[in-house]
């Protein structure tokens, strides 16, 4: 019984700090584009890079 007494106050806070970041990324732009890396990804550019004779 008395570890209620330390576990509900530290889930509450625990949720409450999960809550915050949770709305600090949403409102930061976190979650503005989710498939914009992965199309990126997908059309890069595969050809391969001229070198110089003399660069290793």
């Amino acid at each position: 019984m008395e570890s209620l007494y330390l576990l509900i106050p530290l889930s509450i806070v625990l949720t409450f700090v999960i809550g915050l970041i949770f709305w600090w990324a949403t409102r930061s732009g976190q979650f503005d584009d989710l498939e914009g890396p992965a199309h990126r990804i997908l059309m890069d550019d595969d050809r391969a890079e001229t070198r110089k004779p003399d660069e290793h």
